[in-house]
């Protein structure tokens, strides 16, 4: 299993997110909202600023500090360490 670092020391299954998007679209904030109502969100931002929010094949919604830019390249750099 590859993990992807998402900032603050939390850390994801790469084979287990569907995207990693901006927060600030208007259907992102539905998910987000939704997903706080039903019990499937996570917030691993850690009071600070969601910059990114990762789509989970679980139906989980994840929030994070950091950029989708650098979660992405967090997610490559584990790709390139494990090949």
């Amino acid at each position: 299993m590859k993990l992807i670092n998402i900032g603050y020391g939390n850390l994801v299954a790469s084979e287990r997110v569907l995207a990693v998007v901006s927060p600030e679209s208007a259907p992102i904030k539905r998910i987000v909202q939704d997903s706080r109502e039903i019990g499937m969100l996570i917030d691993a931002s850690f009071g600070r600023k969601t910059k990114a929010v990762l789509i989970m094949d679980t139906g989980h919604t994840i929030l994070s500090a950091l950029t989708p830019e650098a979660v992405a390249q967090r997610s490559e750099e584990g790709e390139e360490n494990d090949g």
